[in-house]
């Protein structure tokens, strides 16, 4: 590569190509001097998503790259994607969910959305009302999925945060699948063709406000949620 720093667009933003060979503070100050000289073409507000190319990037550096932009430029980009198509049409229909949602605004944080492999999907962010996340294997995902908001997946799904939509764990009809949340308050959990529902009450969900990790699996054709101990996951037919 002849030049350490590249940036191009595509039909939903950026792309960064990167040397893979710079030590990364020193791309860090030839993004900053490329942000500035093309400034007239990034003086936008619209929301648009990132892709990196030529090196891979931890999340640490991501965010530094991004917190760049943020002071070089007024663009805000909430998503950071790879160039893959499946995930690029992943990534069209969260945008299209957002987008017909009314009286929102998108969130603050970026999204971190990684190619599927085979034996799952990690993704990092917030779902809000009205948007779905699936994966055809397992599912693991840092963020809350909010009220309204739903997670399925083949596999098993694992929530580092708050669940209080919707999990749909082992949906081809997998019953040993389970759902493990560090705040298990949802609406609805379905593990195969098992479903537990919320009380009618609206302020009482499935589980309860323990403080610890807790997961959803099937027994005896219902669900039970458990707080996470080694003894439960050693019972777990995975």
């Amino acid at each position: 590569m002849n030049e350490r720093v590249i940036i191009k667009g595509n039909r939903y933003g950026i792309v960064l190509v990167l040397d893979p060979d710079t030590p990364f503070e020193e791309l860090l100050i030839e993004i900053g001097v490329r942000f500035d000289d093309s400034s007239k073409y990034f003086n936008s507000t619209t929301q648009c998503a990132i892709t990196f190319e030529g090196r891979q990037l931890s999340t640490e550096e991501i965010d530094r790259i991004l917190d760049l932009i943020k002071k070089r430029t007024t663009l805000r980009i909430p998503y950071v994607i790879d160039n893959s198509k499946d995930t690029e049409e992943r990534f069209q229909r969260i945008i299209e969910e957002s987008s017909q949602e009314t009286g929102t605004t998108a969130d603050a944080e970026t999204r971190y959305i990684y190619p599927e492999q085979k034996d799952g999907l990690f993704y990092k962010g917030t779902l809000r009302s009205g948007q779905t996340l699936e994966s055809s294997g397992s599912l693991v995902m840092i963020g809350d999925v909010n009220p309204g908001a739903t997670v399925l997946s083949n596999g098993n799904i694992i929530i580092l945060g708050s669940l209080k939509g919707t999990a749909i764990a082992g949906a081809s009809g997998n019953r040993n699948a389970f759902v493990l949340a560090l705040s298990m308050l949802p609406m609805q959990i379905q593990i195969s063709d098992i479903i537990g529902r919320s009380p009618d009450k609206p302020k009482k969900r499935i589980g309860s406000k323990n403080t610890e990790a807790q997961i959803a699996f099937v027994e005896n054709e219902n669900i039970y949620i458990e707080p996470v101990s080694k003894s439960v996951l050693n019972d777990l037919q995975i």
